[in-house]
């Protein structure tokens, strides 16, 4: 009888999504197929203090660490000085894709589309007409390295930016600030590791003013999911061949999703990557592609074995 893996679900952490990740990590556990895996949920306090060294005893981690200090290569360092198999981006994809202003200039780069924006830190001179100027109003400011809605403002007028920005660095030590761009919110699920795939697109319909933090996980969000999104077969394909050309730009590996903005002229336009989706609407549209979650968990930890595996033959020395 082949021996069970011992697999550890990682969530908690010293993050403002803290609590995001725990009903995260509870969908992955339950998803889990407990005939292939002994699996145990580890939750990391709020403060952050942890024995690091109780997951050598496991066979791979499954990180569902939203945000700062986990979802952002911090975790996955510690992982791999520890050598022990993880789900999921390595440091540089997790480090890039948590951060939206180094993620877009390689966009850019590689001449995906996005949409305009300015970076600013807390010393900089920033003036609001010369933000109006250059991506108009309304317009986004948000902490660079930060998920789940957390800290973002929709600007409308002049006398809602300053105090937006001071709220804005109560998360992170650089903003971004972008144009608000019209269409439709598509998301796109990916995995794989150097040959990745595309899910099926999904649909979110917000009905608040944006996508904010209570539209994603309040009981009372009237927001709509339409999975898979109502959408023609040539940019079905042009969204998964844009997400599948992000993960890849981004050097992430294992899984990850990519939103986008379809605008009414057909263009498609990246927002950004998350390298830990949340796993319901990632799930679904994986289940609208025809595969079930407990499948693509199967498919994350063995990419997550084979990675480790290649990576352990490489050369630590050097005579």
């Amino acid at each position: 009888m082949k021996k069970k893996l011992k697999i550890g679900v990682l969530f908690g952490g010293k993050s403002p999504e803290h609590e995001v990740s725990i009903e995260s990590a509870q969908k992955v556990i339950d998803a889990l197929d407990k005939k292939k895996y002994v699996v145990t949920s580890i939750k990391i306090p709020k403060d952050g203090e942890f024995n690091w060294n109780l997951l050598k005893k496991y066979d791979l981690i499954i990180p569902i660490l939203h945000g700062l200090f986990g979802e952002d290569g911090t975790v996955q360092g510690l992982l791999k000085l520890l050598g022990i198999p993880f789900v999921g981006a390595s440091v540089l994809g997790s480090a890039v894709g948590m951060d939206k202003d180094v993620m877009k200039r390689l966009l850019r780069d590689a001449e995906i589309p996005i949409g305009k924006f300015i970076v600013c830190r807390p010393d900089d001179t920033i003036n609001f007409r010369d933000v109006r100027k250059k991506l108009s109003l309304p317009f986004f400011i948000k902490p660079a390295n930060a998920g789940s809605s957390v800290g973002i403002t929709k600007i409308k007028k002049e006398n809602e930016f300053k105090q937006s920005l001071v709220n804005a660095f109560k998360y992170d030590t650089k903003v971004i600030i972008e144009e608000m761009i019209v269409g439709r919110e598509i998301e796109c699920g990916v995995i794989g590791n150097e040959l990745p795939i595309a899910s099926f697109p999904g649909e979110i319909i917000p009905q608040d003013d944006f996508y904010t933090y209570e539209a994603k996980y309040s009981k009372n969000s009237q927001t709509i999911y339409e999975i898979p999104a109502n959408l023609p077969k040539h940019i079905v394909q042009k969204i998964q061949y844009v997400a599948i050309k992000t993960f890849k730009t981004l050097g992430c590996e294992g899984m990850g999703r990519v939103d986008c903005f379809l605008k009414k002229n057909g263009e498609v336009l990246v927002n950004e990557i998350n390298t830990i989706p949340g796993p319901v609407m990632f799930r679904r549209m994986w289940e609208a592609s025809g595969k079930p979650f407990s499948k693509v968990l199967d498919k994350l930890i063995n990419l997550a074995l084979e990675r480790h595996k290649k990576e352990s033959k490489l050369k630590t020395t050097f005579n």
